[in-house]
């Protein structure tokens, strides 16, 4: 019987050549690094407390209920698509209808996918900020879109979007813009006028726009602006956004995006044959979060902000460069005044080195030039294990 041997010469690679590029993650690899040294894990942008006791009894309730327990509607329960429209127009003042307009999914990781994999063919050019969360990169290419870069360049101790080079990278090829406000990795906080001038842009040259607002209750300086109530934009426009990030309980996977009938309908298709549904239970808890008081979304920025406060100053006190993130749970340092410009190799030594895990920007960026000093600290930690970690670090200095 014959069998398939991908080593013999002239085989074909087992892998899809659309994601030949992509190996194991970077976050696997430094995860495992850190749980084999014993390292503080400062990498994954994960807390390591859960969040609220009520949204936790919450889904404990809907289990015990059968609440979730089989298959919930492929769009999402009534009630969470509800609590979203709810939470849009209480933060955001956009108002949506929950039975056309909202699509629950397994995450935001699936919410980016299925968009993607629904609205770019092969050959349909799709821009990104860079650095770019892992996953754009993947989705881009599974959907046969060619990734187009727009580099943040680091300033005056943020990063910041440059529009001329934005516009310029559109061509008549070009389909999506890949938004990402509050920005992973580096905390920019995207401004009215910068979103402004991209709506103006979007609707000029006639594009489609996915935006990831994930962190969009982790603002410390600015505010959060989404791009879908701006002029122009509502009919062209996917926003995302999770429970992941706001409510501390990542391993839920509970996202959704909200925009047009068209689209939203668009991105089903595609989203019924990834995971069709998932985390029914989750649903019902999230829906609850979502109701939380002003107070609570209030403390979490006050939390998040001390904590960024006190791993920015600490890392600036060890020679890093700090760039100071307006939201997210991630700052960016420059490794240079240390002596180093590998951010790999620095990452993988600072385990032995430090106990200490962090990732490199670099693996964010196509030009990875210009990501190779830069690297990334999550500080969504208790604050003892942040100031363990900074107490670490200081052997370099």
């Amino acid at each position: 019987m014959a069998t398939m041997d991908p080593s013999a010469p002239g085989a074909r690679p087992l892998l899809n050549r659309r994601l030949t590029e992509f190996g194991t993650t970077i976050f696997a690899e430094m995860s495992a690094l850190a749980a084999r040294t014993g390292s503080i894990n400062l990498g994954q942008g994960f807390p390591d407390t859960d969040g609220p006791d009520s949204v936790r009894e919450a889904a404990v309730r809907a289990l015990r209920d059968g609440r979730g327990n089989q298959y919930p509607p492929g769009p999402g329960v009534p009630e969470l698509r509800e609590a979203i429209t709810q939470h849009q127009q209480r933060f955001h003042g956009i108002a949506l209808d929950p039975d056309t307009d909202v699509l629950v999914t397994a995450g935001a990781t699936e919410a980016i996918a299925a968009s993607l994999l629904a609205l770019v063919e092969p050959g349909d050019e799709v821009i990104a900020l860079e650095p770019y969360y892992d996953s754009y990169a993947a989705c881009i290419a599974l959907a046969g879109g060619q990734r187009v870069p727009v580099t943040l360049h680091p300033r005056d101790g943020s990063y910041h979007l440059d529009l001329d080079e934005l516009r310029d990278a559109v061509t008549p090829r070009t389909r999506l813009l890949l938004l990402n406000t509050p920005h992973n990795p580096t905390g920019t906080v995207l401004t009215r006028e910068e979103l402004t001038a991209i709506a103006e842009l979007a609707v000029e040259r006639d594009l489609l726009v996915i935006t990831d607002e994930v962190y969009e209750h982790l603002v410390f300086d600015g505010e959060h602006i989404p791009l879908a109530g701006l002029p122009g934009m509502r009919e062209r426009t996917v926003t995302i956004s999770s429970a992941g990030k706001t409510f501390s309980f990542t391993g839920w996977k509970v996202g959704w995006l909200t925009g047009t009938p068209e689209l939203v309908t668009a991105v089903r298709s595609a989203k019924q044959f990834l995971t069709y549904v998932s985390a029914g239970p989750f649903q019902y808890a999230v829906a609850e979060a979502l109701h939380l008081p002003d107070s609570y979304f209030q403390e979490l920025r006050d939390d998040l902000r001390a904590k960024r406060d006190l791993l920015s100053a600490g890392l600036a006190d060890v020679g890093f460069t700090v760039y100071r993130p307006a939201g997210t749970y991630f700052v960016t340092t420059d490794i240079r005044p240390l002596g180093e410009e590998d951010g790999f190799a620095f990452c993988r030594s600072l385990p032995e080195r430090c106990q200490v895990v962090a990732i490199p920007n670099a693996v964010f960026y196509d030009h990875r030039t210009e990501g190779a000093p830069f690297v990334r600290f999550a500080f969504c930690k208790r604050q003892d294990v942040l100031e363990e970690a900074v107490a670490r670090l200081k052997r370099l200095a």
